[in-house]
């Protein structure tokens, strides 16, 4: 990660210099806060920037930790105070000296410091010109009503001692710390399922720890972690028993190395745009490829499940986008409150409960064990409809809550919240030509009008004939009653529902089409298909949360938007009804789908300097 480190005036024999320069980072002197605001407004865009007093002491590793892991995105000291790229321009007007408490006039920014300190003296209050520079600008940012970040660093101490007597008892209290055994409690997620944190974190962290003395990189481990998964699809692919068990087992340590990578990441602080979208991107490649591993298998033994397994990943992508949609809508909405929050709030009090809500969630660690476990001793079959009906409970108690929250809540959203969710729906050219020309009708629905056309659209490919026009008669409709679902700005409280009812219609489309023609593998290539469609909805969501927004436009126009693949799907489907034609035909749509979004996410997540993405959140 590329990181500014801007200091004030140097105190002779101050280590933090050296310190900082020997992790790799870009120490910069000023000699006052005229200066330090200077060197603050050169730091490039792509940087993320710092303030730290050179009187700090500490451990290094919590200087590092409060800098970068993206679990403390504001420093964890006293002295210390970090700034996303975005707010620098107000924190560098905070810097100017009328800015600070003492001078004439506050000033107005937008940052987070945040001063936390355990094991160790207090540090000054920020009241007077003799507090260090980082916590004055704390208390100028609290006098603009700007929110402070104060994460929590456990047992790390952080200090900026004003005389000798603090220095030495500061270091005695870092002395005191083990350092090692703080690194690897920090190096597990703060929030996890229960399988990963009772069954693969509590050794995974060495193992970490192990690749971390041996040099190797979080990235090296999570392409083992992807090519262990593809070696496991393989022995699905066999479909032998013995080729089950050896599945089962290797997707096991494929999730092992899973959990390995991130936790090297946060043991090493090896942050990376290019890890986070490695890690984001492999776990859905790794059970997908999975899931068509398992179809081969059961094909071999003359078992046709690609339906369920279609029917699988369709599932658990419409969960994980109802997961995206709802949080991109709400996190910074104003008056975000309801009951149900609460009481969600007071169950999470509870231990058991709290293992209970997660586990019933089927997260990936628990999914992966079922697959893994269910794979060795049963059938694909078996699997299928097991993981079917575990993420439908799932899907159903996790939307459910969502709805009542939604419901009960007054929350005020903001346009970036709307702006993220019409991202995330999608929308091709036809459904933004019928946007246009309704943009001005009063009073709609969008997530009503959203869900007739998506279940007419459905319907149609269920029921009709598919050699006769109503699929594709459907699918026409579908693009208008999309246009008109996002001709206004999606605000409504349930307006979140629009992105996931759109996923849904698209895919289970083409798995009613796929499955309803006598074309031959017209389900593995629908397969194919999905899974290029969800790279490219991954990739979006992935985007809007590194704070880079969507895909560009030209993309969605190329591939032709949800409503746009429908329609040509439901087309082809009817004209090519019997024989070869209509899975050569899904089958070169996968491809160039494939292509296009490849192409492009590669190139953008290799040359971008997007921020990385971490997902401390959601372990599904």
């Amino acid at each position: 990660m590329s990181t500014a480190i801007l200091t004030g005036p140097p105190v002779p024999g101050s280590p933090l210099e050296g310190d900082l320069r020997s992790l790799g980072f870009d120490v910069r002197v000023a000699a006052d806060e005229r200066e330090t605001a200077a060197l603050l407004a050169a730091v490039p865009a792509a940087q993320r920037v710092a303030v730290v007093d050179p009187r700090f002491v500490g451990h290094v590793h919590a200087l590092r930790l409060a800098l970068t892991d993206p679990r403390f995105p504001a420093a964890s000291a006293p002295g210390a105070v970090t700034a996303q790229p975005e707010a620098r321009a107000a924190l560098t007007r905070a810097l100017a000296p009328a800015a600070v408490p003492g001078a004439a006039t506050p000033g107005t920014t937008v940052t987070a410091p945040a001063p936390t300190a355990t094991e160790a003296p207090a540090a000054p209050a920020a009241t007077g010109s003799s507090a260090p520079l980082p916590d004055r600008l704390a208390e100028a940012l609290g006098a603009a009503g700007v929110a402070v970040h104060r994460p929590e660093l456990g047992s790390l101490v952080a200090a900026v001692p004003t005389d000798p007597q603090g220095r030495k008892e500061t270091r005695d209290a870092v002395e005191a710390v083990d350092d090692e055994a703080v690194r690897l409690r920090s190096a597990v997620k703060a929030r996890d399922g229960f399988f990963t944190t009772f069954f693969v974190s509590p050794y995974s962290r060495y193992l970490a720890r192990w690749c971390a003395r041996r040099g190797l990189t979080p990235n090296q481990v999570t392409t083992a972690s992807l090519v262990t998964a593809l070696v496991a699809a393989g022995c699905a692919a066999t479909g032998t028993r013995g080729g089950y068990v050896a599945a089962g087992l290797l997707l096991l340590f494929s999730f092992v190395l899973d959990c390995t990578d991130g936790q090297l990441a946060r043991y090493s602080l090896q942050y990376s745009t290019m890890g986070a979208w490695l890690d984001a991107t492999f776990d859905r490649a790794k059970e997908y490829a999975y899931y068509a591993g398992l179809a081969l298998g059961a094909a071999r033994g003359g078992d046709d499940v690609w339906a369920l397994a279609l029917a699988a990943m369709v599932l658990q992508t419409c969960r994980h986008v109802v997961d995206f949609s709802f949080n991109e809508a709400n996190h910074d909405a104003a008056g975000n409150t309801s009951p149900t929050a609460a009481l969600s709030d007071k169950l999470d009090a509870k231990g058991w409960t709290v293992w209970a809500r997660r586990m019933i969630v089927l997260p990936i660690g628990e999914r992966w064990a079922m697959i893994a476990v269910l794979t060795a001793v049963t059938t694909p079959r078996v699997v299928f409809w097991a993981l079917l009906i575990g993420c439908a409970f799932a899907a159903c108690y996790t939307t459910a809550g969502r709805l009542l929250r939604s419901l009960t809540r007054k929350a005020r959203r903001t346009d970036r919240a709307a702006r993220a969710l019409a991202d995330l729906a999608d929308s091709g050219p036809l459904a933004q030509g019928f946007a246009g020309a309704f943009r001005k009708v009063p009073g709609t629905l969008a997530p009503v009008t959203a869900l007739v056309g998506a279940a007419a659209v459905v319907a149609a490919a269920a029921l009709a004939p598919l050699d006769g026009p109503w699929p594709a008669v459907a699918a026409l409709a579908y693009a208008v009653t999309s246009g008109l679902a996002v001709a206004r700005p999606l605000k409504g409280a349930l307006d979140w529902l629009v992105p996931p009812v759109f996923r849904a219609a698209e895919y289970v489309t083409i798995l009613l089409l796929a499955a309803r023609s006598d074309a031959p593998q017209a389900l593995p290539a629908a397969f194919g298909l999905v899974a290029a469609v969800a790279y490219h909805h991954y990739d979006t969501v992935y985007r809007i949360r590194g704070g880079t927004g969507a895909p560009p436009a030209w993309l969605v126009r190329t591939i032709g938007g949800h409503e746009g693949r429908t329609l040509v799907v439901a087309v082809l489907a009817a004209v090519l009804a019997t024989g070869n034609g209509f899975s050569i035909a899904l089958t070169a749509l996968a491809v160039a789908v494939a292509l296009v979004v490849l192409v492009e996410s590669i190139r953008f997540w290799v040359s971008s300097g997007a921020p990385a993405v971490h997902d401390e959140g959601e372990p599904a």
